[in-house]
């Protein structure tokens, strides 16, 4: 039982599915953005092997990644050996003591012996200092000097890779002495950042490689719990991955079928409820929500979540929970939807004016680059909006009306905010950071998300696209979703090489544009009389 590095960040039962002989294998077709997600890191790595085989120069070694399994193990063995400075595409001898295989896109040598390095395709770092950086031109550990200009961005899946790497150099008998180190090259491709995994940095003061022993040691139990036919290890349980998982169709059924308690809540809580005899939805409703919990939990209080185990019952995704709902409304309105791809770039912000007059025509415009992200065309479109929502601002201002500009989880539109006016920066028509930053701390500044989480218990989930058809919206593509707008992105900028599609650039604008009308239908139906249709909680 060989496991790769993978497994330490998946679900359990997906472990155990996947090494279950009797298990029948998923047979949902491949998310489509998934593969398009592996076939753009596949492209990134090919694109930073280039550029360091040209930094590195006569000190850089790959090993064909071509090569039959046990040839590509040889020659990887053959360079370490020899102690070439910097092996790109190494795959190291499988740990048969310890149950692991795997290599790391580059190991590099130090004085005492191999460290990993691990190339993603996202980012790593953000503006700010303390991290340890080396070029890309000397990827070595001796090399790596604190970095005034960039932090750490917090990413423990690479972190787990980076130490299930180190594990195996160590089984080789390869691995650097001293601390346990591993380096990653981020979406920037800049630099090396360079993590020390024995660093106390994980909940309850726990490193790296501590927290991957635990987690590498349990996976393994479970992969051969389920070869062998044992009794299970674990058993399903709904949590985030699920969304994305080609194996939800199996473990949904389930699921349903017994009524588990984590349709309704998922996580730690789920496994909480379970350990004290609370495993159904039926279990939770029964209880009594003035009642103490059977035990705490941390993702919402006991009360609300018996009455959505109520609501998820009576199968109502809405239950207002007071008899009046509120909702932040004034004069002049802008709904404001970002779309990004990924950690490119955010190439368009839409805006739906309504509201009072002030001398601006209402209604829907998209500020947007169609130059592939990222570009400096970024500043361009990110200037003109910001002009506007400041002009607007003012117009409402000087005519003694209210404002308010509204998104629906202010996350990604705070942080494509504060990001664009760092990144940017002198560029003419780019607010300072402070002005940003002012606005997002407001209260001109919405977020519909928080109100819908203040006034409803959401038994179906609190995504736009579930709650704004309560108001009576619906949107015009029936594919759309965020995960659906990256494979149109491609096409529209002609990423893979083809021409730029003018009709994907045009369904963008127009699932945008429904975004932003979604939040302005949902908005006004909350303040409608229509919202009283929907059942009490204190009716449950």
């Amino acid at each position: 039982m060989l496991l790769d590095a993978g497994v330490v960040n998946r679900c359990r039962r997906r472990v155990h599915l996947e090494y279950d002989p009797q298990a029948l294998r998923p047979t949902v077709a491949e998310d489509p953005t998934a593969q398009q997600r592996i076939t753009d890191a596949a492209a990134h790595r090919r694109s930073v092997s280039g550029e360091l085989s040209r930094l590195v120069g006569s000190r850089w070694a790959q090993v064909p990644s071509d090569l039959p399994t046990a040839e590509r193990v040889a020659a990887t063995r053959s360079l370490l050996d020899a102690r070439a400075p910097a092996i790109w595409g190494g795959l190291l001898p499988a740990d048969s003591d310890g149950g692991r295989r795997g290599g790391a896109d580059l190991l590099v040598a130090s004085r005492t012996g191999y460290l990993p390095v691990i190339v993603v395709r996202h980012k790593v770092t953000d503006p700010g200092a303390g991290a340890r950086t080396a070029p890309l031109s000397a990827p070595w550990p001796g090399k790596a000097r604190h970095d005034a200009h960039r932090k750490v961005r917090a990413q423990p899946r690479d972190q787990l890779r980076l130490a299930h790497a180190l594990r195996l150099l160590q089984s080789a008998g390869v691995a650097a002495l001293g601390r346990a180190r591993g380096g990653v090259i981020g979406l920037d491709a800049d630099v090396v950042v360079w993590h020390d995994l024995d660093a106390p940095t994980w909940p309850g003061g726990r490193t790296a490689m501590a927290e991957y022993d635990l987690r590498f040691a349990d996976r393994l139990a479970v992969a051969q719990a389920a070869a062998s036919d044992a009794e299970p290890l674990a058993f399903p349980s709904r949590i985030t991955e699920c969304r994305s998982c080609p194996w939800w169709p199996t473990c949904g059924e389930a699921l349903r079928r017994g009524r588990d308690v984590s349709l309704v809540l998922r996580g730690e809580d789920a496994v909480a409820l379970r350990g004290a005899q609370v495993s159904t939805v039926d279990d939770l409703a029964a209880l009594d929500p003035a009642a103490d919990p059977p035990v705490p939990l941390a993702g919402m209080g006991f009360a609300d979540a018996v009455l959505l185990a109520r609501a998820w019952q009576r199968d109502l995704s809405l239950v207002r929970r007071h008899t009046e709902v509120t909702v932040p409304r004034a004069d002049v309105e802008v709904d404001i939807d970002m779309e990004s791809f990924g950690d490119a770039g955010a190439y368009l912000w839409g805006c739906l004016l309504s509201g009072a007059g002030i001398g601006v025509t209402p209604g829907y415009r998209a500020f947007a680059t169609w130059e592939p992200v990222p570009t400096s065309d970024e500043a361009r479109s990110f200037a003109q909006f910001w002009g506007w929502l400041a002009d607007v601002r003012a117009r409402a201002a000087a005519r003694g009306y209210s404002f308010a500009a509204y998104c629906y989880n202010e996350l990604a539109e705070n942080r494509w905010m504060v990001s664009s006016a760092e990144r940017f920066a002198g560029t003419p028509g780019v607010p300072p950071v402070a002005d940003v930053e002012e606005f997002i701390a407001s209260s001109h500044w919405v977020d519909l998300f928080g109100v819908v989480s203040a006034e409803f218990l959401c038994a179906h989930g609190k995504g736009l696209k579930t709650i704004a058809p309560a108001a009576g919206f619906s949107w015009h593509d029936s594919e759309a979703g965020g995960e659906n707008s990256m494979r149109w992105y491609r096409d529209a900028v002609g990423l893979d090489g083809v021409e730029p599609d003018p009709v994907q650039r045009d369904r963008l604008l127009t699932y945008n544009a429904d975004d932003v009308r979604a939040t302005c239908a949902l908005r006004r139906w909350m303040s409608s009389a229509a919202v009283a249709q929907v059942p009490f909680a204190g009716d449950l």
